[in-house]
């Protein structure tokens, strides 16, 4: 087991550009494999989830080159994929996983996704039921449930599927499999979630209409996107979060963190610390592709406990475990709600935050669906032993702690960052 020890530093200040974004770099692969030529993909995420993401890809026979954050896919269309000769590896991807499975369910091919220790225990049915209703051949263990999946590619239905839960993988996984559709696919329920693959399929000439209750896909008459989709892949904001909250929390402390996807459904990090009193400064906003972009800066601030519940929560879904730092250095009780999706992710993140925070001297009290915090108001965290569990999230969100931490912080398993942010460690050195 390896380990990082931190201290507090005096100052933070820089400008910082964090990684592209990994929901986006995801999906500029996934859809461009299935597009009709050639498309040039900047700022491309290298972290290992969105490797694992490439190299299933290529197992599917679609030629992609990578150099660094440059990256060439060379679309051969829903039937020009090649059935694989193994299994598909997706790592620790749970997005690799559910986009890939709904994109083969429509694929005149047999493939088995599996991944790691980690992604093989987390909950797949939500994926799964849903395909199932539209036709698809999946099973897996428990029922279909857990990992490995089996999909066997079918000619699938039409229709409508009311979302039970605001998720932007389940959304996408559909969408994907409608592709391959014999009608038009109507999604309603909880479809406000993360629309980067809405954006996608739209500018790659799908048609697809998105309006306040219900998303319609018509399949195109071959299933091969109109048009690759080149693009710059804007900075990530979940990765960007730390950096803000680093910023808020800090007695002295002003960053910049430039280039950052300034998506609506994917701001509610920003919301919420402006609900508790940071000092965030948006400027240079943009249009890149289909995406807004701009720059935030943040200054040390006095932060406020705030209600995090509801709508907010599909917005802000990986940006918890830093938020719940943020709000152990507010002045106040914090209460997180309606979160019950971070018992599904890469760790049980509702238990797995609470006990890294009480280790900190935090009085924090898991529930079903989040946590409720005591803020004391300040930098008032104690340096402790805590444990990434092999959670890139965690494994940043334990060193933003550690910068308002009286003593030492040692970290544990900390090279888990590289599954989203390779480069965390040598930036967070930089801003001291």
């Amino acid at each position: 087991m390896t380990s990082i020890s931190l201290s507090a530093p005096r100052r933070l200040r820089g400008v910082v550009r964090v990684p592209g974004d990994k929901s986006i770099s995801h999906r500029a692969v996934i859809l461009n494999a299935v597009a009709g030529g050639p498309a040039r993909i900047t700022n491309f995420l290298p972290g290992a989830d969105c490797l694992s993401t490439i190299a299933c890809v290529r197992a599917l026979g679609v030629a992609v080159e990578r150099e660094g954050a440059e990256v060439q896919v060379h679309g051969a269309g829903l039937r020009g994929l090649r059935e694989p000769a193994d299994v598909l590896d997706c790592g620790n991807s749970g997005t690799t996983l559910r986009l890939l499975a709904g994109l083969l369910a429509g694929a005149p091919l047999f493939a088995v996704l599996t991944g790691d220790a980690s992604l093989r225990s987390r909950p797949q049915r939500r994926i799964v039921a849903p395909l199932r209703a539209l036709g698809a051949w999946l099973d897996g263990r428990d029922h279909g449930d857990r990992a490995p999946l089996a999909v066997r590619g079918a000619r699938l239905q039409g229709g409508q599927y009311a979302l039970p839960v605001a998720s932007a993988q389940v959304k996408s996984a559909l969408l994907l499999a409608a592709l391959a559709g014999e009608g038009p696919l109507t999604l309603t329920g909880q479809i406000a979630s993360r629309d980067h693959t809405e954006r996608m399929l739209r500018a790659m000439g799908v048609d697809l209409q998105v309006s306040a209750g219900q998303i319609i896909l018509r399949p195109p008459t071959d299933p091969l996107l109109p048009y690759p989709l080149s693009l710059r892949v804007p900075g990530d904001p979940s990765s960007a979060a730390f950096w803000w909250v680093a910023a808020a929390i800090h007695p002295d402390a002003e960053l910049t963190t430039v280039g950052v996807c300034l998506n609506p459904t994917r701001t509610g990090a920003l919301d919420v610390l402006r609900a508790m009193g940071a000092a965030v400064e948006v400027t240079d906003e943009r249009l890149e592709g289909s995406e807004p972009v701009g720059n935030v800066t943040v200054r040390s601030s006095a932060l406020r406990g705030v209600t995090i519940g509801g709508d907010l929560i599909p917005r802000l879904i990986d940006e918890i475990p830093v938020l719940a730092v943020a709000a152990a250095c507010a002045a106040g009780d914090t209460l997180i709600r309606d979160a019950q999706e971070l018992r599904a992710k890469e760790t049980d993140r509702i238990a797995t935050v609470a006990a890294g925070l009480a280790a900190m001297g935090v009085a924090v009290e898991p529930t079903a669906d989040g946590m409720g915090i005591v803020g004391r108001g300040g930098p008032t965290l104690v340096g402790a032993e805590v444990h990434s569990h092999g959670d890139h999230r965690l494994a940043m969100a334990w060193a933003i702690a550690a910068l308002v931490a009286s003593g030492t912080t040692r970290i544990h398993d900390p090279e888990a960052v590289a599954v989203s942010y390779p480069g965390f460690w040598e930036t967070l050195a930089e801003v001291q």
